[in-house]
C-alpha cells in the first residue's frame, strides 16, 4: 500500500537536493532522486516491490516538479528575450518544446533512481528491523 504522505516528503526531497547539488557539484546531482526513494522506501515500510514502486513514485513526483520549475524558469528567460528581439513566438515554442523534453527526461530519470532508492530503503528498514527483534 502506497504511503502517500511518504512519496510526497521522498518527491520533496528528491527536489530539493537534486535542484542544490545540481548548482553545487552537478555530477552528484542523481543522488537526490535516489535519497528520495530512499527516504520513501524507508517511511512506507513495505516489502520490497513496494519499496521500489513507493521510491518511483517519489521520483516521478520530484520530476514533474523539477520538470514544471525548469519550464517557469526559462518563461522568464523567453519574455526577456522576446522583449529584446521581438519575437517571443518562436522563442517560446522552442522553449515549450525544450522544457517537454527536459521535464520527461526528468520523470524518467527520478523513476528509476527512485526506484533504486526504494530497493535501498526497503533492503536497511528490513535490516533494523531485523537487528532490532534479534
Amino acid at each position: 500500500m502506497t504511503d502517500w504522505k511518504a512519496v510526497g516528503l521522498g518527491g520533496l526531497l528528491n527536489v530539493v537536493l537534486t535542484i542544490v547539488l545540481t548548482i553545487a557539484i552537478f555530477p552528484l546531482f542523481f543522488l537526490g532522486p535516489i535519497l528520495g526513494g530512499f527516504l520513501t522506501a524507508y517511511m512506507s515500510r513495505g516489502d520490497e516491490k513496494d519499496g521500489a514502486v513507493d521510491g518511483a513514485l517519489s521520483g516521478i513526483v520530484g520530476g514533474l516538479i523539477i520538470g514544471i520549475l525548469f519550464i517557469a524558469g526559462f518563461g522568464v528567460l523567453t519574455a526577456v528575450f522576446g522583449l529584446i528581439f521581438s519575437e517571443l513566438g518562436l522563442a517560446g515554442t522552442i522553449t515549450m518544446i525544450v522544457g517537454v523534453f527536459f521535464t520527461i527526461l526528468a520523470i524518467i530519470v527520478g523513476a528509476v533512481l527512485g526506484a533504486i532508492g526504494g530497493v535501498l530503503g526497503y533492503m536497511v528498514a528490513q535490516n533494523e528491523d531485523q537487528v532490532i527483534k534479534n
